[in-house]
């Protein structure tokens, strides 16, 4: 697995609009998701040791994050016939299993995350209620290990987009495997 760093936040940087079928068979798009204070957009996947290790965290960030109106969408676009535990039918396995409190899409077409510039799992897109870019960073500071005490940039940082609308200036990427891209 090919470790990738994200890039740096592009602030101010429109939210794109996408229409993605949810693991609970409803289409959706980016007003559907949207939250009265901001919206986190997250590129995730079933397979990635990153995620994996993280996802306990990045549910409970999540429901905190929903009481401070930021709502959240997480978007699979991995090319499943490579690495069939991204399958629909997976998706719906952890989803349920896990009971994700954010809609879990599928980017087939992998053109969702073209278009946002996603390039590995899990990647972060903070949005303010203007759904402008304020937060392109990791999780915690824990990385893949889980440290009780850990900053929680994300939330931090989410918290600071629903209160003032802004991100901070100082980010720290995420880093996790790079998005399996379909062969052309």
């Amino acid at each position: 697995m090919v470790r990738t760093e994200t890039p740096v936040c592009d602030f101010g940087r429109p939210a794109l609009d996408f229409r993605l079928k949810g693991v609970d068979g409803k289409i959706w798009t980016l007003n559907e998701t949207r939250g009265k204070n901001g919206l986190l957009v997250m590129f995730i996947c079933n397979h990635c040791p990153y995620v994996k290790a993280v996802l306990d965290r990045i549910i409970r960030d999540t429901r905190e994050l929903k009481a401070q109106g930021i709502n959240t969408v997480a978007i699979m676009s991995n090319d499943p016939a490579d690495y069939p535990e991204d399958s629909f039918d997976n998706m719906k396995r952890v989803a349920q299993e896990l009971n994700f409190p954010f809609p879990y899409l599928y980017d087939e077409t992998q053109e969702v995350a073209k278009a946002y510039s996603a390039v590995c799992t899990p990647d972060f897109f903070g949005y303010n209620s203007d759904l402008k870019l304020q937060y392109r960073g990791r999780l915690d500071e824990s990385r893949k290990e889980p440290a009780p005490n850990a900053r929680r940039d994300l939330f931090e940082a989410m918290k600071s987009v629903a209160q003032t609308g802004l991100g901070p200036k100082d980010q720290i990427p995420s880093m996790g495997c790079s998005i399996k891209w379909k062969q052309e």
